[in-house]
């Protein structure tokens, strides 16, 4: 019997293990397809007969890109450059908003709370994208009123990118504030210490960790947002971001699909970035942030 028992769990953890492996596969082919097609010459992608690994590996897409003028006067640096401030500044914008307001939402009481945090749900169920035209609409008229460019730079986008990340990151944020006992800034109330010396050196490292798990999400979120920027930016050109320029490989009559894929590979390595400096922080804010509502 023991050794029936013995051969029945080590059969289930090698199907969980094979099942794991395949998820795994399922999920990293298609990024290593866009990296293979990447490395892989013009006349080897259009082949009838694609192998699994490039017969010839080549950088002539990656310079390409990184080298070529998809409209004049504007280069893959630009297109880096304006996502990088768009996506960077609104995170950090909305991570302070965010926090500032799980702390309102979990220290005090205050009428409808409770309305509040459904709003906020029911928020980001909303896409975007049936909100695009309203928006769209809305900021011009307000740019106009306020006599503020909204649209066709930069800081429409900018606006939008903070609305669309504050309700995730304030609900993650909150459960870790919750999760804070009010006894330690109490504590350090008593022995002297100011509202700035418990908000940094007691509350701020305790939400750090969902800080930088909501961050994440935020990040690629703008990082990879195409129709609110292509909307907003309109024919401004030299404000376009990264996954805008991809278009400009779509030609007329051929479609540069090794271009693309080195693209694609390209706008992926801020992300993978981002992520690996913040991915401990990450986990535990994971894992400590679903202990407590």
């Amino acid at each position: 019997m023991n050794n029936v028992y013995r051969l029945r769990k080590r059969l289930g953890r090698g199907g969980a293990y094979l099942a794991a492996l395949a998820v795994f596969i399922f999920a990293v082919f298609p990024v290593y397809w866009v990296l293979a097609t990447a490395l892989r010459p013009t006349g080897e992608i259009f082949t009838r007969e694609p192998t699994l690994f490039p017969r010839e590996i080549t950088f002539e897409h990656f310079e390409r890109v990184l080298s070529g003028v998809l409209i004049p006067g504007t280069s893959f640096w630009s297109f880096l450059s304006n996502s990088l401030i768009v996506t960077v500044g609104s995170v950090a914008f909305a991570a302070l908003l965010a926090l500032l307001a799980a702390i309102a939402v979990a220290r005090f009481k205050f009428k409808l709370r409770s309305a509040f945090i459904i709003m906020l749900l029911v928020i980001q169920m909303v896409p975007v994208e049936a909100l695009i035209i309203s928006l769209f609409i809305n900021f011009f008229h307000l740019g106009n009123a306020l006599d503020l460019e909204l649209v066709g730079n930069l800081t429409g986008v900018f606006v939008i990118y903070v609305a669309v990340a504050l309700p995730i990151t304030i609900l993650m944020i909150r459960n870790f504030v919750s999760a804070v006992p009010k006894e330690l800034e109490e504590a350090a109330a008593i022995d002297g210490a100011s509202g700035w010396t418990i908000f940094w050196r007691i509350l701020m490292p305790l939400v750090a960790p969902g800080l930088a798990a909501a961050s994440i999400f935020a990040f690629i979120t703008a990082w990879n947002e195409f129709l609110v920027a292509f909307t907003f930016l309109q024919n401004n050109t030299g404000a376009y971001t990264l996954p805008i320029s991809l278009q400009y490989y779509f030609g007329a009559v051929s479609i540069e699909w090794g271009s693309i894929m080195a693209a694609s590979t390209l706008l992926t390595v801020p992300v993978m970035i981002f992520f690996l400096f913040v991915q401990r922080r990450m986990v535990s804010g994971l894992t400590m942030g679903a202990v407590k509502g």
